[in-house]
């Protein structure tokens, strides 16, 4: 069952330049270990060394945040769509963002 996969600029390198890919998988879990299989250094990217995600890594299934689904455990289902966000940091500070 192919789900189609967005990738993020950063990730964009390790999927030669594709910023959509399509690849296989029951749940987000064995969907992002097909990733893997199909674009080694993924995992890299997108686990830490105690093989947890990275905290910055944001996972939407259907636009819905795996957090307040099944995590990584979430069902996927033939046609679904998993965009891969890395969060972003910063802001600025005064009502105009000039300090």
């Amino acid at each position: 069952m192919p789900v189609k996969v967005r990738i993020p600029t950063p990730l964009c390198s390790v999927t030669g330049n594709q910023t959509e890919v399509l690849a296989e998988g029951a749940t987000v879990r064995a969907l992002l270990a097909d990733l893997e299989a199909r674009y080694p250094g993924v995992r890299a990217r997108l686990y830490d060394e105690g093989g947890k995600l990275r905290r910055f890594v944001n996972l939407y299934v259907n636009d819905e945040d795996v957090r307040y689904l099944q995590g990584e455990q979430t069902a996927l289902s033939d046609g679904d769509e998993l965009s891969i966000v890395p969060a972003v940091a910063g802001g600025c500070s005064g009502q105009d963002g000039a300090k």
